[in-house]
């Protein structure tokens, strides 16, 4: 009996190793900003205001895919940073995430540049997350 209880005991303490959790429980995120994007290849600017400096940046989409083909953050000391994202995020997807040079950093704005062909019903928003 004692072995049992000393082998579910080592048994239990190994399970939980294999138990993980999302590294954003960890850290929140932030809305930074959003738009509405239009139909087929556009343009658009999300300007930042408040102080918070960010670390990470992603982008979330809702209410119809959106294909990013370039995308470009401007901070407040005048640095700008192209991320090449090039991909599609489908509805309710996320971009991955992306990590800002020198650590935390003031954004002024986010310009980017996609695409919504074959998308008709409605406008996809497009979401910008920062986390500190």
């Amino acid at each position: 009996m004692r072995f049992l209880k000393t082998f579910l005991f080592i048994a239990s303490l190994a399970s939980l190793s294999f138990v993980s959790k999302d590294e954003n429980s960890f850290q929140s995120w932030q809305f930074i900003g959003d738009r509405k994007v239009n139909f087929l290849i556009d343009r658009d600017v999300i300007h930042v205001t408040g102080n918070d400096n960010y670390r990470q940046i992603k982008l979330k989409v809702t209410n119809g895919p959106v294909h990013i083909l370039d995308m470009d953050i401007y901070f407040e000391n005048g640095d700008k940073f192209d991320v090449a994202i090039r991909s599609r995020i489908p509805q309710g997807g996320e971009s991955r995430v992306i990590d800002l040079p020198g650590g935390s950093r003031s954004i002024k704005k986010i310009e980017f540049w996609y695409e919504t062909k074959g998308f008709k019903k409605g406008r996809a928003r497009v979401a910008v997350w920062g986390r500190r």
